[in-house]
């Protein structure tokens, strides 16, 4: 039934034949609070690590402070666990936890954009948020009211408690409804992958940004897993990606303690390659330099914020090792990122020598090739002249070539 509601308003309000707000021209730059800090609700005895204003006001001072803002982290992006336990009872609305948002969120907002900073909050489409908090079904107007008016800029709408056939139907209304309040609100969507078999362009129509798998845990495992996904890249996913519109494979755990330091590397430049949003959850006010440092690296963050917005694909496989390349075609004529990825766990590096016309790049003049990270010189090279990379284990190569 729920289904039938929602299509019924759709067709009222003569869906759009695509999202046009204008947001979202380059992928999201941002902290989360949902892997580091998950749902601690217990403000008593953690204080300076549960969900609530002093989380979030802290997290925002720290981008300013700490040259995270300057290179491009704008939101801060409150999850699951914010809410009361109930909506109020006679306006229906959404009400932030008394206790642990003392101030409202209109104050926190208005505290973050003090900051030159965006606010994104957390809803989902069932009855239920995933943690068990009040859903938006049935709420869907009032909802994206309450946000406008509290001054939100970004909505992560969940896919928990709900029929799944309603999915369809209810994000479209959503976006409708964000757009109608006139306030410009980056909509992120749940939505594909709680489908198993996604339709992209339609969630591409309606969403900024569109999480395609599973949930980013602290781990290696995690983390080669969803480049596996992006490696297979079902139903052509990759072709959806563009200014205003991301898919997003999670978090960046870089900073937590699941990752080595190649590991972490590893992870930030794939990101960059897939043109992902770059949502930290780490904990900004105790993190390693190191860390901190990789996070503001402006070389790599340039390859993810490439105003082309290509979507890096899986090209190659050396055979006999788990060294696999990755291409990302750049805005800059005939320039390209290349990443030579090793999610092997042990032995010492991998050797792996190719040419650059094998793996597509035909200029015949030859290309101007820099290591990333430290953008330094890797050499010059014709088409068809051999080089060598050596991978080492859970570890990438990532360069850059620019055509002479």
């Amino acid at each position: 039934m729920m289904h039938l509601v929602v299509l019924a308003i759709a067709t009222f309000l003569k869906l759009s034949s695509g999202l046009d707000n204008g947001l979202a021209l380059t992928p999201p730059m941002g902290w989360l609070s949902w892997e580091r800090f998950r749902c601690n609700t217990d403000c008593k005895d953690y204080p300076d690590i549960c969900i609530g204003e002093k989380l979030y006001m802290d997290m925002a001072d720290r981008l300013v402070a700490d040259g995270y803002k300057e290179v491009g982290y704008e939101y801060v992006h409150i999850d699951d666990c914010w809410m009361a336990e109930e909506r109020d009872n006679k306006t229906g609305r959404l009400v932030a936890d008394p206790a642990r948002f003392p101030r409202g969120m209109k104050a926190l907002a208005d505290y973050i954009h003090s900051k030159g900073l965006k606010l994104a909050i957390y809803e989902d489409f069932g009855s239920k948020t995933c943690a068990g908090y009040p859903g938006s079904e049935f709420y869907l107007m009032t909802d994206a009211n309450t946000f406008a008016e509290w001054g939100i800029d970004m909505l992560k709408f969940d896919t928990c408690n709900n029929n799944h056939d309603d999915l369809n139907y209810g994000f479209p209304a959503m976006e409708i409804f964000l757009n109608n309040t006139g306030r410009p609100i980056l909509f992120s969507c749940e939505w594909p992958h709680a489908l198993p078999t996604p339709d992209y362009a339609a969630v591409r129509k309606s969403c900024n940004m569109w999480r395609v798998y599973r949930d980013v845990e602290d781990s290696w495992d995690t983390v080669t897993d969803i480049i596996n996904f992006y490696a297979q890249n079902k139903e052509w996913f990759s072709n959806y990606t563009g200014p205003g519109g991301w898919a997003d494979p999670d978090m960046l755990v870089v900073g937590d303690f699941g990752l080595s330091d190649s590991q972490q590397k590893a992870q930030m430049a794939m990101w960059a390659m897939f043109s992902a949003p770059l949502l930290m959850s780490v904990e900004l006010r105790n993190i390693d330099p190191r860390a901190k440092a990789l996070l503001q690296n402006k070389n790599v963050i340039a390859i993810n914020q490439d105003p082309l917005g290509n979507q890096a694909i899986k090209i190659y496989q050396f055979p006999g090792t788990q060294v696999s390349v990755w291409l990302k075609r750049l805005f800059a004529e005939g320039s390209f990122a290349l990443a030579f990825l090793n999610i092997n766990g042990g032995g010492g590096f991998t050797p792996c020598q190719t040419t650059l016309f094998f793996l597509g790049l035909r200029n015949t003049n030859g290309y101007n090739v820099t290591e990333i990270f430290e953008n330094v010189p890797f050499g010059i090279y014709k088409p068809t002249d051999k080089f060598l990379v050596n991978v080492f284990p859970s570890s990438i190569v990532f360069l850059k070539a620019v055509p002479l």
